[in-house]
């Protein structure tokens, strides 16, 4: 009897080039996905003089990234930036995500960071404008038109103390938080088209061609099919931008499997992980595949950041000023993933993130800690040690920012649950193809496989892990690899 793959795990095969037709339809360069990667790549391949065919598995364009904000972790002195005070500089930028990323790729970084400003006049020169405001409170995203907040950890201890905080989460002027990056990739359309661009919607690569084996073959083209109708293109590069693996849940369960329980997955349907898959099927290196995005933030209102989070052992564990994805990071990591965000009744106020439900209120220490089923004498300590040094504003244990602090001490108590599977935890996947600066993917051993790329959420870059985490770092460097890997990919097929 012989074990059999899981579908979600199979990996396509390479077709090789001598089975292609002679006469069959040739470009410079082929881009995988409609996102924000794959739209910023084909423009960019298109503009420095590449023909180009852009495929989209949907029937529209804009993939995973028209279901986001809008927001983009952009630095160096931006001109919303400037317009609001705010100090910055690519050094000070590039010190903090060298600071707060896993296992940084310092190329990368430093070229994300000394590129910040550019890019940043790039997108708005698609046709928008960010504005020039900036929100000072704690959400999840601005909820209004507000260009600029802080979006990462940049306040919270340790990092603070390293390299000087400054807001660089940077929102298109579309209010609320889902679907304002809709408005930038409709520019991405307009702009792709006007170029010349072609376009094939509901047509979904299943296979890439290579010409030769081993570490001397290279990518020459792909397979695709459209409902019944199936075809091959020649091409001097292949990039894939093809999304996440979030909904494939043979892969979830191999490589991240905390999201494949209690946990609404953020993605679109062709979130599938073909995009990786192909690129296994040429020998392409993955990186930090084991590492999701998970979150469930328990903020606006702000004042809730000024209590305190303990674990069912009555202990704290994190400060509670952090990033709603640091926070949860930590959460997961707690005994039966069980914690409690517990304020009194002079900060508590009216919930606006249903995420996080209302475990109840209570009167007393004692009854609280019966209610949570918390030792309560572990309860009245760690209470009492907070409530001691936030009168003097001061944190010793965890360095809670001192704009965060407050005794928690008019009863009653309201108590919010951020235990798995009572509050409502969301997350995607952040692993995936290992690529230098300019996209070009790597096998194992460090060599390139010729003629292939990939970006966006196909590809391990700056994003590696939930707890340093910034807001906006995927469409933010998921449109600037995607217009390096873009071209590049040109300049090579020239």
């Amino acid at each position: 009897m012989t074990s059999r793959t899981p579908s979600g795990l199979a990996v396509p095969a390479a077709v090789p080039v001598s089975s292609v037709p002679s006469d069959a339809e040739t470009y410079d360069a082929v881009v995988v996905g409609f996102g924000i990667a794959g739209g910023c790549a084909a423009l960019e391949a298109a503009r420095a003089g590449a023909r180009v065919l852009l495929l989209e598995k949907a029937a529209v364009h804009g993939g995973t990234s028209s279901l986001s904000g809008g927001h983009f972790y952009l630095g160096g002195g931006t001109a919303v930036q400037r317009a609001t005070g705010h100090e910055d500089s690519a050094e000070a930028m590039a010190r903090y995500l060298t600071a707060s990323t896993k296992a940084p790729d310092e190329e990368k970084i430093r070229a994300y960071c000394e590129d910040s400003v550019e890019h940043f006049d790039w997108l708005e020169a698609l046709g928008f404008r960010f504005e020039r405001s900036y929100f000072p409170g704690k959400a999840v995203i601005q909820p209004g038109t507000e260009g600029l907040m802080f979006t990462g950890n940049e306040k919270v201890h340790p990092y603070r103390d390293e390299v000087a905080p400054a807001p660089r989460g940077h929102k298109v002027p579309v209010p609320g938080d889902t679907e304002g990056t809709r408005i930038v990739m409709d520019l991405l359309r307009d702009r792709v088209e006007e170029i010349g661009v072609e376009v094939r919607y509901e047509t979904g690569v299943t296979n890439l061609v290579v010409d030769g084996e081993g570490a001397g073959g290279r990518v020459a083209g792909v397979t695709w099919r459209c409902f019944e109708k199936t075809g091959v293109v020649r091409a001097s590069s292949v990039l894939i931008a093809a999304g996440g693996f979030v909904m494939n849940p043979d892969m979830v369960a191999r490589y991240t499997p905390a999201l494949g329980a209690k946990l609404f997955t953020l993605g679109s349907t062709y979130d599938d992980g073909l995009g990786i898959r192909l690129g296994q099927s040429v020998g392409a290196a993955l990186e930090n595949m084991e590492e999701p995005f998970i979150t469930a933030p328990f903020y606006p209102p702000s004042q809730l950041v000024k209590g305190l989070i303990v674990n069912k052992h009555g202990r704290r564990f994190v400060a509670e000023d952090g990033y709603h994805a640091r926070t949860s990071y930590h959460v997961m990591r707690q005994p039966d993933a069980t914690a409690y965000l517990i304020v009194d009744s002079a900060h508590y106020g009216e919930q606006r993130m249903p995420l996080v439900p209302l475990k109840d209120g209570y009167e007393t220490v004692e009854e609280m800690a019966e209610g949570l089923a918390i030792p309560v004498e572990a309860l009245r300590a760690t209470l009492g040690r907070y409530n001691e040094h936030a009168a003097k504003g001061a944190d010793p244990d965890f360095h809670k920012h001192p704009d965060w602090l407050a005794p928690q001490t008019e009863a009653p108590w309201a108590v919010l649950d951020l235990t798995l599977g009572v509050a409502l935890y969301a997350g995607f996947t952040l692993g995936g193809m290992a690529t230098t600066v300019d996209g070009e993917v790597k096998r194992e051993d460090g060599s390139l496989i010729r003629g292939l790329y990939a970006a966006g959420a196909c590809a391990s870059n700056i994003a590696q892990d939930g707890a340093g985490y910034c807001s906006g770092t995927q469409l933010g460097e998921g449109s600037y690899f995607g217009r390096r890997a873009g071209r590049h990919a040109a300049a090579k097929s020239g």
